[in-house]
């Protein structure tokens, strides 16, 4: 059962990614390109804050 869930569900990267994207910049839009792409947007957007 609960690995059915993990298949359907969608993932703790791309939560997080479409998270810190609406907050950035208030769009679902945004928001669900940047889900799509789930860590790699989350990354992006740690580096981008640490420079």
């Amino acid at each position: 059962m609960a690995s059915m869930t993990t298949k359907t569900g969608i993932s703790l990267g791309s939560c997080i990614a479409a998270v810190i994207s609406y907050n950035a910049n208030h769009s679902i839009l945004w928001a669900i390109i940047h889900a799509v792409f789930g860590w790699f947007y989350v990354a992006y957007y740690v580096l981008k804050q640490a420079l």
